[in-house]
């Protein structure tokens, strides 16, 4: 709309402003002159008026009706005063036109606009860029046949086929075949996830080079990519504190400005000046008082920070919350799920002779016939390691014990304790003791009757998690950690983790009266959990953060939301929170700076010094305002929250 408009006024303002007599004067020359040229001006001028200035005197009547009068009602002032003072000086009274400025006026303006929603249209990107992820269709599996149908005539357990670099066009569970996708529009994580048969998929999401089929689960407005839309949608029209400070600020600006030009004009009247001199130094003051910078100020920022949080799996629901993230000087991790991985996982293993390796394998390929978790655990490590699992015949379980199995005609048995004859000694005493003390599960491993070696499993640690307490001590943070577990258990992790303040066996429902208590202190607590168990906890804080919710964004809890299981990513919230209030405060004190002086020369202070501000002039400052808050907030796409 500005676009289109700019240019029209652009080439009618040209003859407008060669036809002008003051232009003329000022540089001495003369145009070609026709039958009608003086009427140049007022027809060319009325014609930028209706067609370029009609949009800023609609949306000034829009500002009125609601009570609201701002930037357009400054605008449409401007304009329409000169305008009519204009076609007064033509018909009625004596006095020097000014179409040429009106004209020029209206054309600058226009062009600061067209600039200011190309750059909003840019940092509003996020949700166009997360629309394109959905294809307008899908492969339907029916009675072993294919058929194309569109999205909308998907149903919830439907079968699909995607191919390989297809779209996943639904959140739902593969049934069949094996891929690697990618999904870092929608987690931030840059990485392609294997995915095999019973792996869940999301909406969205780019299919690697294997084929899949996968049964619909959610689709529409139901799929985590249309609450992550909604999120994004949230996020931008909400409101920050530092945003309602600034739209304050422009409200009582506009008053200010219609005051100064009202309180100029009276004064230049008082001293005898020229009606048209007058009405330059009103229509001035207007339209460079024009608060276009100082709405812009935060918006843009909000916009811009709001693309690069979800970009990086950050989905923010409280944009007040996040903007407070900036003042955090404690953040508390719930420890299951969050410092954790919430499941078992070798930690150390002894061995009598052979190979910790050997003692590795021998446990997982008996283990590897068994459903415990802990037996699990034990052949997941041995399938990280890449180990050969030997086959194995007259499995059996040992209630209370462990289970028992054959191994190339030698027993092999696996289990707690009870599994031995008599209590460790010597080496394996110690062992057993010291890993016991941290709180950790020892289980053994028996060949013939002997103990061959003795394997300790926990609740893993995430191997981001030391580099995210790290991260956040750097940037002066206090650190501690909640959890419900023994204190051996919560003294050893946070030992391996570098963590001074911890607290053990606490009860989900007194979770939230910890965070109290730290707050009681003078703390300011951000609360880090799963969402869920630890909600009364993350309402308390000071901002609630939940951690690893995947596909569910739906988190009420929550003021900020992390797509991924990675605790960096609390950093990474902090730091945008900094950056990004860093440039709206930039960008405010440029818009308030600018104004404070600029004003007073457009009211005409040091015009008896030579220094007189033209309309067209002072609309040139405005845009180029403009431009400088739209150029600093781009800046904010720069900033590096980090690795993932």
């Amino acid at each position: 709309m500005f676009r289109d408009r700019f240019w029209l006024a652009l080439i009618l303002t040209i003859p407008v402003v060669l036809y002008s007599e003051t232009i003329q004067n000022l540089l001495n020359f003369s145009p070609p002159q026709f039958t009608g040229s003086e009427w140049v001006g007022p027809i060319l001028g009325t014609v930028i008026f209706f067609y370029g200035g009609i949009v800023f005197l609609r949306s000034a009547i829009s500002e009125l009706k609601a009570k609201q009068p701002g930037m357009m009602t400054l605008i449409a002032i401007a304009i329409l005063s000169a305008y009519l003072y204009s076609l007064a000086t033509t018909f009625l009274i004596e006095g020097t036109e000014f179409f040429w400025e009106l004209a020029t006026l209206i054309s600058v303006m226009l062009f600061g606009h067209w600039m200011e929603m190309r750059s909003v249209s840019a940092a509003g990107s996020a949700l166009e860029e997360l629309a394109k992820l959905l294809p307008d269709t899908a492969e339907r599996i029916v009675n072993g046949k294919s058929e194309i149908v569109a999205l909308a005539e998907l149903k919830v357990g439907d079968i699909i086929h995607l191919r390989p670099g297809g779209q996943v066009p639904v959140d739902g569970q593969v049934v069949e075949g094996k891929s690697d996708l990618t999904e870092a529009i929608i987690t931030g994580e840059s990485k392609p996830i294997v995915k095999a048969v019973g792996d869940k998929v999301i909406a969205g999401t780019i299919n690697g080079n294997g084929a899949l089929k996968i049964k619909v689960a959610k689709i529409g407005e139901q799929t985590a990519l249309a609450g992550i839309m909604r999120l994004v949608a949230e996020a931008q029209q909400s409101k920050s504190q530092t945003q309602l400070i600034a739209d304050r600020a422009a409200f009582y600006l506009t008053f200010i400005a219609i005051l100064v030009s009202a309180g100029a004009s009276i004064g230049w009247i008082a001293a005898g000046a020229a009606g048209a001199f007058v009405v330059e130094r009103a229509v001035s003051v207007l339209v460079i008082a024009c608060p276009h910078a100082l709405g812009l100020a935060v918006p843009l920022v909000v916009s811009i920070s709001t693309q690069k949080s979800s970009q990086n799996g950050l989905l923010i629901r409280d944009r007040k919350a996040f903007e407070q993230a900036r003042l955090i000087d404690t953040v508390v991790f719930d420890k299951t799920g969050t410092l954790t991985t919430g499941s078992y996982g070798v930690q150390s293993i002894w061995t009598n002779s052979l190979k910790e390796e050997e003692v590795l394998a021998l446990a997982a390929s008996v283990d590897n016939q068994s459903e415990h978790f802990i037996a699990r655990a034990v052949v997941d490590a041995a399938k990280a390691k890449k180990l050969k699992l030997e086959e194995v015949a007259n499995f059996v379980r040992l209630p209370g014990k462990g289970v028992s199995a054959t191994i190339a005609g030698k027993r092999i048995e696996v289990g707690g304790l009870a599994l031995l004859k008599e209590k460790p000694s010597g080496e394996l005493e110690k062992f057993t003791d010291r890993e016991a003390a941290d709180g950790k599960t020892v289980i053994f491993i028996k060949q013939q009757d002997e103990v061959i070696g003795a394997i300790s499993l926990a609740d893993s640690i995430r191997s981001e998690a030391g580099e995210a307490i790290q991260d956040l001590k750097a940037q002066g943070i206090n650190v501690a950690m909640l959890t419900g577990d023994s204190k051996p258990v919560a003294t050893w992790v946070a030992k391996e983790l570098g963590l001074t303040e911890f607290f053990a066996e606490v009860l989900p429902q007194d979770k939230s009266k910890q965070v109290t208590k730290l707050q009681s202190k003078g703390r300011r607590v951000l609360m880090v959990g799963d969402g869920v168990n630890d909600a009364p906890a993350l309402v308390t804080a000071d901002i609630g953060m939940a951690i690893g919710a995947g596909t569910d964004v739906a988190i009420e809890s929550a003021g900020v939301i992390l797509v991924r299981d990675d605790p960096r990513d609390v950093v990474k919230v902090i730091k945008l929170s900094k950056a990004t209030y860093r440039k709206m405060i930039q960008n405010l004190w440029w818009a308030a700076g600018y104004n404070v002086v600029a004003i007073p020369l457009a009211a005409g202070v040091l015009a008896n010094q030579g220094l007189i501000l033209q309309p067209w002039l002072g609309a040139l400052f405005m845009s180029a305002s403009t431009v400088v808050v739209a150029i600093n907030a781009q800046f904010l796409r720069k900033i590096k929250l980090g690795g993932k």
